[in-house]
């Protein structure tokens, strides 16, 4: 029994291990595995890790007089990319070696299941954060996700950019996204995440993580579409879902739904008793025949 209790804290303490690992970004694990024993019991922050997050900045104008490089290269205004549809915001570095590709992954995976489609119901734009990244690199990771995503139109509305310093600082910190150049090994220490914006280019919602629930998606470009996007079903799920900020998800609002619960109990009450008051009245308003005189017209005729 001790032999099992054993093996049983090993494995927990391996797990423990795994999701510190995976939680933590691997620049600032390395400088963590770097620095000295005594700092492993001070319980200090990895000082890479203070630099490194997403704030939220809803209801934040983006700088659309920003300009960035498409795929061919040729300046561009971010101002042209919006002004009709909704837009996914997604802020990576195309030779991330692994973070930035699983958080373009989970736009993918998250988008497939909607009957909307990039390019006609709303855009992406994705702008790589490191100014080393040229158009050709951009192209090559566009072609791979348009591969990945495989509709007919895409083209149109996903949109891979460069940039340089200025430009990516300014729309970095109006969008709340930090992140920090760890010299050691070459790379960025980033959060993971995407932003979806009104086609003015407002700031509406945050996603967290890798993954996207479809219905988070579909929820927020409705909320972000200024009624150009959903139907009926769509506001009335709203009213019962709401968006928090503090998970970066819609949840359940009890009052809303008991709220709902009973506008539809007072109308399904009422159809029934409006369904009974006719009845009853048209029993009031019916001919009355007399028996015997039914019995009468019938010998005369």
């Amino acid at each position: 029994m001790k032999a099992v209790n054993r093996n049983l804290r090993f494995v927990k303490l391996v797990v423990a291990a795994a999701l510190l690992i995976v939680a933590v970004p691997w620049p600032a694990w390395a400088q963590y595995m770097h620095e000295p024993k005594e700092a492993l019991t001070r319980n200090t922050p990895i000082p890479i890790l203070q630099e490194v997050g997403i704030d939220q900045r809803i209801g934040q104008q983006l700088p659309l007089d920003l300009t960035f490089h498409d795929e061919t290269g040729r300046s561009v205004p971010l101002r042209n990319y919006f002004g009709q549809r909704p837009m996914l915001l997604t802020l990576v570095y195309y030779q991330c070696p692994m973070l930035c590709s699983q958080v373009l992954n989970g736009v993918v995976g998250g988008l497939l299941p909607l009957k909307w489609s990039v390019g006609r119901d709303f855009d992406i734009v994705t702008i790589s954060f490191d100014p080393r990244d040229t158009p050709a690199v951009a192209t090559e990771k566009r072609d791979t996700y348009l591969r990945r995503y495989g509709r007919a139109g895409a083209d149109k509305g996903w949109h891979f950019l460069t940039g340089e310093t200025p430009a990516i600082e300014a729309l970095t910190k109006a969008a709340g996204f930090r992140y920090a150049w760890d010299p050691q090994i070459q790379q960025y220490a980033h959060a993971s995440g995407i932003m979806v914006a009104t086609p003015d280019g407002r700031l509406s919602r945050y996603f967290y993580g890798i993954e996207y629930a479809p219905k988070d998606l579909r929820l927020a470009l409705v909320e972000s579409s200024e009624g150009k996007l959903g139907n009926v079903v769509d506001q009335v799920v709203l009213y019962c879902y709401h968006y928090d900020p503090a998970t970066g998800k819609y949840g359940a609002v009890v009052t809303n739904m008991l709220r709902l619960g009973g506008a539809l109990t007072l109308l399904l009450l009422g159809g029934f008793l409006a369904v009974a008051w006719r009845r009853d009245l048209r029993k009031k308003t019916a001919p009355v025949v007399d028996a015997r005189q039914h019995k009468s017209t019938g010998r005369t005729g």
